[in-house]
């Protein structure tokens, strides 16, 4: 099975978000599974810098006008798979994210540089780079790949068959309709039935309405799109394609996610040795500045500061988790405006907040692995990953109850506790008063230690690594290929599942 993936972000070598998490792992366990899998990803600096260039490099031509287009031959730092990096240095080499120039102002021109990453794809798809390889499957994700399925649309066959997948349908790739010319699409590609959409060039459309297939990352946030609420107006595009959508719930990469290597922590820890975890609590209010103490309740907050993290309700929470004996650390990049509120509420709860504006794995793990609770109370929420690293490290997950969250974390119920079951603290109302409910209950849960340390073992134990998913993607890369008539199982694995 030859299978290329193409994705704006993979980890190490280009990271935002839980994308390149998933980029990372998921052709790794995939590859393990006797698939043929090599990756595909635009020369980012940082990138040119990590992957190990093997000098066997490809002339794909011009492109868009911006000059000859080369691919060069990499591996992965870590998993040692074959990479691509689409390198055209005019609009891949330069400072900043992937997507936003240093000022957090997004690049003007991520059309272009989408599209011509894009048709870049296209052609190594089609085998016009000359290296004797064609896949049978693409697999696709978010927007940034979505124009792949209209180019191939508008080809001969015979052409691979393609999988999107939607890691999040707020972010669409939407641009106004008069930069369509320069995009190197066919004329008939600008139409309500193509990817035109209320007067502009949505990516993402173009990608749902021409894939063979659709993923989402996890089952109940691919019934959530398919509703006016949470489709983000692309529900009717989406209704149209519904049986052709799977939710597959996404994975963890234990090797990188676990206290049991101690990997950035003071010391190492798992379910039936939580000393460690006592130690690294200790360390982390050390580094932060916060008062040392067992007794604190100490709540994590690891997220984009946006306000689908539901980040700018943290300054009205802060109040009450300080009054109730509580601390909270927050690590995390955002909205400008919730930035500076979070500084705020920083520097007025000195010794019981701490606040640091930006990202890096090692803080990440240090505060998953230093924390009691971790806050994930996302309005809405496609898988999210930050749960499932802060269950490895037995900070017991605060999260409600939408998409990935509910697939994932089983309640504790306030008045009965199964800790046969129990992972985590769920709650309903996305506002603040659900907010300090839930915190309420995860308090109380504090003061029983043998009960806390009951559910901390469990969501320690359960098992959200990528092999049933990988065996779910791989069943439907067969199906796409026609070599098999089986179509995945797209529930979420249940506790049982990941407990066996």
């Amino acid at each position: 099975m030859r299978t290329l993936f193409v994705s704006s972000e993979i980890y190490p070598l280009a990271k935002t978000g839980g994308l390149a998490d998933v980029s990372a792992a998921l052709p790794a366990a995939l590859a393990g599974q006797c698939t043929d899998m090599r990756l595909l990803l635009p020369s980012y600096v940082p990138a040119l810098d990590q992957a190990r260039l093997t000098g066997r490099d490809v002339d794909l031509g011009e492109i868009l006008g911006f000059g000859p287009v080369r691919l060069l031959g990499a591996r992965t730092p870590d998993s040692d798979l074959p990479l691509w990096l689409v390198d055209c240095p005019a609009l891949f080499r330069r400072d900043g994210t992937p997507y936003q120039q240093a000022n957090g102002a997004d690049w003007p021109d991520n059309h272009l540089r989408f599209a011509l990453f894009a048709h870049a794809a296209a052609r190594l798809a089609l085998d016009r780079a000359g290296q004797d390889w064609r896949p049978d499957v693409l697999h696709l994700n978010d927007w940034q790949t979505g124009l792949v399925p209209a180019i191939l649309a508008a080809q001969a066959r015979p052409r691979p068959r393609t999988l999107l997948t939607i890691h999040n349908v707020a972010f669409q790739g939407d641009f106004p309709g008069g930069v369509f010319p320069r995009l190197g699409l066919a004329p008939w590609l600008y139409s309500p039935d193509g990817i035109e959409f209320y007067g502009q060039v949505s990516f993402l459309k173009a990608g749902i309405r021409f894939a063979d297939k659709l993923t989402t990352v996890s089952p109940t946030y691919a019934r959530e799109i398919l509703t006016p609420k949470r489709g983000c107006g692309l529900d009717g595009v989406l209704g149209t394609r519904a049986r052709d959508l799977v939710g597959i719930l996404n994975g963890v990469d234990y090797s990188v996610w676990s206290p049991t290597h101690g990997l950035n922590l003071a010391a190492r820890f798992g379910p039936q040795d939580l000393v460690g975890k006592e130690a690294c609590k200790a360390s982390l209010q050390r580094e932060l500045g916060l008062e040392t103490s067992e007794r604190a309740p100490l709540l994590v907050f690891v997220n984009r500061l946006t306000e689908q993290k539901m980040a700018d309700v943290l300054p009205d929470a802060v109040a009450s988790i300080c009054r109730r004996g509580g601390q909270l650390a927050v690590l995390g990049r955002g909205d400008p405006g919730i930035e500076a509120r979070v500084r705020a509420m920083g520097r007025e709860q000195p010794g019981r907040v701490a606040v640091r504006i930006g990202y890096d794995e090692p803080s990440a793990r240090r505060m998953k692995a230093g924390g009691d609770f971790s806050l994930v109370p996302s309005r809405f929420e496609p898988c999210g990953l930050t749960q499932l690293y802060a269950m490895r490290y037995g900070a017991v997950p605060i999260v409600s109850r939408v998409g990935g969250l509910s697939d994932t974390v089983v309640d504790t119920d306030d008045t009965t506790v199964s800790t046969d079951t129990a992972t985590g603290v769920v709650f309903d109302a996305v506002d603040l008063s659900g907010l300090l409910g839930a915190i309420d209950r995860a308090f109380a849960l504090f003061e029983s230690d043998e009960t806390l340390r009951q559910v901390r073992r469990r969501g320690m134990t359960v098992d959200f690594g990528w092999s049933r998913s990988a065996v779910r993607y791989r069943e439907l890369y067969e199906l796409l290929a026609g070599t098999s008539d089986r179509a995945p199982e797209g529930r979420a694995p249940s506790i049982a599942d990941a407990a066996a």
